[in-house]
C-alpha cells in the first residue's frame, strides 16, 4: 500500500512539474533600426537550454514559470527577461553602448560609431564564422541583423546572395557594392568560376562593415542602393615578426534525399497497375524492366573532406632613416582544397596577400600597398544530374556493359538515345574545368599638408585583374550529349577576362572649435572597366568560333559630405554625389544622389542622465 502511495505521488509530482513548463514564443528586434535580428540566442539562465532567432528574428522555447531568458547577439548589449505568466515576449536589443567609441570605416573616411548617422553595423574576425570557408560572405552568415546571406548551389565556390534591406539597383543586380581596401571591386562573372569572390581569402580580413542606409551609403552613388559591403584586410603590427597558422578541416555529407520508389516498389507499381489491364502496358514494355535495385541519390552523391591552410608574418621592419619611419607588414599565404558532395565537384584556391603600411615625412604622408591574388581551379559537375538522379528508372544498373556508351546503361530506342540520361554518366563522362587568376593592388597615399595639419589629401589607385580560361568535355561514347544516333561528343574551350582601374582623389577636413566639430570631405572618382571573353564549341559535326566580344565602361563621380556636431550630441550629416556613367543612354549618364541626416544623443541630455533603460 505504502509503494503505491509513493508511486502515485511521485506522479503527480511529475505531472505538476511538467504542467509547470510551457511554450513561449517571442521576437527579437534590433532598437537601431527596428527590424528583427537572425541567429540571436535565447539561453534559459543556469541551464544549457537555448534557441537562436529565425530569418525573422521570431523564437518559441519552453520554460517554466520562474526561468530567466537570456538575450544575446554580437554588438549589442545583453538582456535579461523574467518570463513569469508571458507567453509571448517582444524583445528590444539596444545597441551596445561600449562599442560606440570604436572607429568604423566608412566611404572616403572613418568615423567613430557614435557620431554615424546613417546604419553602418561593424563586425571584426573574432565574431566571424569558423571553419573551412571559400568565400568572404561565409563569414557574414547569420551574424549580423538586416543582412541575409543564402546560399546557392552549394556547389564549391558557390556564390551565395547578400541581401541588405533588399532594394534595386541601375547595374539591373541587387547584389551590394563590395569595397575591398577602399577598392570597389568588379562581381561580373568572367566565367571558369563559381563566385568572383572566392578569390579573396577570408582569412585575410580583419573587418566587415556594412552601410544598409541612404544616409550611409550615399557617397557611393548610383552603385550603392543596394547597400555596401566595406571589408579592410588584415595589417602589420608594431614589434618583432609573429608567425602564425592556423587550418581547418571538415567533413559534409547530404542530410536528407528525396523519397522515391526503390527498384523493387516500382516493379511492384506497374506490376499492380497492369493487373487488370487499364493501362495497357504491353509484354514488350513489362520487359524492359530491370532487376536491379539502384539508389540514383546515393551514386551521385559522396561524403566529402575539406581542408584548410593558412600561414602568415606579421610585424615591423626597423628602419633608420630620416625619411621613413619603420615599415609595418603582413604577409600571408593559403591553399584551400574543398570537395563537393556532388561526384567530381572540387575547388583548389592558392592565395597570397601582401600589406606595407609604412609612414614618411615624420608622420605626415602615411602609405597602405596592398596586393591580394588567388589562382583557383574548379572542377564543375553536370547539376542536372541531380534531378535526374531523382527521376531516373531505379531498376537499371548504373553500368550495363554496353561499351558504345562508356559502358553505362542508356536508354535506346533504334540506337538512339532518349528519355533522361544516366546521372553518373552525366557527372562521370563531363570534364568540366575553369581556371581563375586575380590581383587585386592599390596604393593609398595621405598627407598631412604642412600649411594646414587639419586638411589632409588621399589619393587612391588601384587595379584588379581576373584572367579566367577553361573547358567542357565530354567523350565521344557519351549519351547523353546526342539524341540524334551520331557520336559527337563535345569539346567547349573559353576565355575570360575582366579589368577595371580606379583613381580617388580627395581632401580631408577635419576641425574642432569649442563645442563645434567638422569633419568635410571633397574629392573626385575615376574607374575604367574592360570586360571580355571568348569561347569555341567544337565536336565532330561542326566547329563554332564565337569571338571575342569586348565591353568597356567608364565611372567618373564627384563627391562630398559634411559631417558636424554641435556639443557633442547635435549631429548633421549631408552627402552628395555625382555619377557620370558610360553605361546608359548618352542623355540620361549623369545622376545625383543627396542624402541629408540628423540625429540627436538624447541619452546625453542632463535631464536623462540617471534614465538607465536608455
Amino acid at each position: 500500500m505504502i509503494k503505491n502511495l509513493l508511486l502515485l505521488a511521485f506522479v503527480c509530482a511529475s505531472v505538476v512539474s511538467l504542467g509547470q513548463n510551457r511554450m513561449v514564443t517571442g521576437k527579437v528586434t534590433s532598437a537601431d533600426d527596428g527590424q528583427g535580428i537572425p541567429g540571436a540566442n535565447i539561453l534559459v539562465k543556469g541551464t544549457n537550454t537555448g534557441t537562436t532567432t529565425n530569418a525573422e528574428g521570431d523564437f518559441s522555447i519552453s520554460v517554466g514559470s520562474d526561468a530567466v531568458l537570456v538575450i544575446s547577439y554580437i554588438g549589442y548589449a545583453t538582456q535579461e527577461i523574467t518570463v513569469g505568466s508571458q507567453t509571448s515576449l517582444s524583445i528590444t536589443l539596444q545597441i551596445d553602448v561600449t562599442a560606440l567609441e570604436e572607429i568604423v570605416v566608412i566611404g572616403y573616411g572613418e568615423v567613430q560609431k557614435k557620431d554615424a548617422t546613417g546604419a553602418v553595423t561593424a563586425i571584426s574576425n573574432k565574431d566571424f564564422n569558423k571553419g573551412v570557408l571559400m568565400s568572404p560572405q561565409d563569414l557574414l552568415t547569420g551574424r549580423l541583423a538586416g543582412v541575409s546571406v543564402i546560399s546557392g548551389s552549394g556547389a564549391p565556390g558557390a556564390g551565395a546572395q547578400i541581401r541588405i534591406r533588399g532594394g534595386s539597383s541601375l547595374t539591373a543586380t541587387n547584389d551590394p557594392l563590395i569595397v575591398i581596401d577602399g577598392f570597389p571591386v568588379d562581381r561580373t562573372d568572367p566565367g571558369g568560376i563559381a563566385n568572383p569572390l572566392t578569390t579573396i581569402n577570408p582569412n585575410d580580413i580583419e573587418t566587415f562593415t556594412v552601410l544598409k542606409d541612404a544616409s550611409a551609403t550615399a557617397i557611393y552613388g548610383s552603385r550603392a542602393s543596394n547597400g555596401v559591403i566595406i571589408i579592410t584586410t588584415k595589417k602589420g603590427k608594431a614589434g618583432k615578426v609573429q608567425w602564425n597558422y592556423n587550418g581547418n578541416m571538415s567533413v559534409a555529407s547530404p542530410i536528407k534525399f528525396v523519397d522515391v520508389l526503390d527498384g523493387d516498389e516500382y516493379r511492384a507499381l506497374v506490376n499492380d497497375l497492369n493487373a487488370d489491364g487499364t493501362y495497357g502496358i504491353t509484354p514488350a514494355a513489362l520487359n524492359l524492366l530491370g532487376d536491379a535495385n539502384t539508389n540514383w541519390q546515393r551514386e551521385i552523391f559522396r561524403t566529402s573532406l575539406s581542408h584548410d591552410h593558412n600561414l602568415s608574418a606579421s610585424g615591423t621592419l626597423p628602419i633608420k632613416s630620416g625619411f621613413i619611419n619603420d615599415l609595418p607588414y603582413r604577409v600571408s599565404v593559403g591553399y584551400t582544397n574543398q570537395q563537393g558532395i556532388l561526384k567530381t565537384t572540387s575547388m583548389d584556391r592558392v592565395s597570397y596577400n601582401v600589406n606595407l603600411t609604412p609612414t614618411l615625412l615624420n608622420g605626415d604622408l602615411k602609405v597602405t600597398l596592398s596586393a591580394k591574388g588567388s589562382h583557383a581551379v574548379s572542377n564543375f559537375g553536370d547539376e542536372g544530374a541531380i534531378g535526374n538522379a531523382i527521376s531516373f528508372d531505379p531498376t537499371q544498373p548504373v553500368r550495363d556493359g554496353n561499351e558504345i556508351y562508356g559502358g553505362y546503361f542508356s536508354w535506346l530506342s533504334n540506337g538512339i538515345v532518349n528519355g533522361n540520361s544516366n546521372p553518373v554518366a552525366m557527372l562521370e563522362q563531363t570534364d568540366n574545368q575553369g581556371t581563375n587568376n586575380r590581383f587585386i593592388g592599390n596604393a593609398q597615399l595621405e598627407y598631412k599638408l604642412p600649411f594646414l595639419k587639419d586638411l589632409k589629401a588621399v589619393l587612391n589607385l588601384g587595379l584588379d585583374v581576373s584572367n579566367t580560361d577553361g573547358y567542357n568535355r565530354a567523350p565521344l561514347n557519351a549519351g547523353f550529349v546526342h539524341n540524334t544516333g551520331t557520336l559527337t561528343g563535345r569539346n567547349n574551350t573559353y576565355t575570360g577576362k575582366n579589368q577595371s582601374e580606379l583613381l580617388d582623389f580627395y581632401l580631408n577636413y577635419n576641425k574642432e572649435v569649442g563645442i563645434h566639430k567638422f569633419d568635410i570631405t571633397a574629392g573626385y572618382g575615376w574607374q575604367h572597366f574592360y570586360r571580355t571573353r571568348d569561347s569555341r564549341n567544337e565536336n565532330t559535326l561542326q566547329v563554332v568560333d564565337n569571338p571575342a566580344t569586348p565591353s568597356e565602361n567608364f565611372l567618373i563621380s564627384f563627391f562630398g559630405r559634411l559631417n558636424y556636431t554641435l556639443n557633442g550630441k547635435y549631429l548633421v550629416t549631408a552627402t552628395l554625389r555625382n555619377d557620370h556613367t558610360s553605361t546608359v543612354a548618352p542623355d540620361n549618364r549623369s545622376g545625383i544622389f543627396p542624402s541629408l541626416a540628423l540625429a540627436w544623443r538624447i541619452k546625453d541630455e542632463g535631464f536623462l542622465s540617471g534614465v538607465s533603460a536608455i
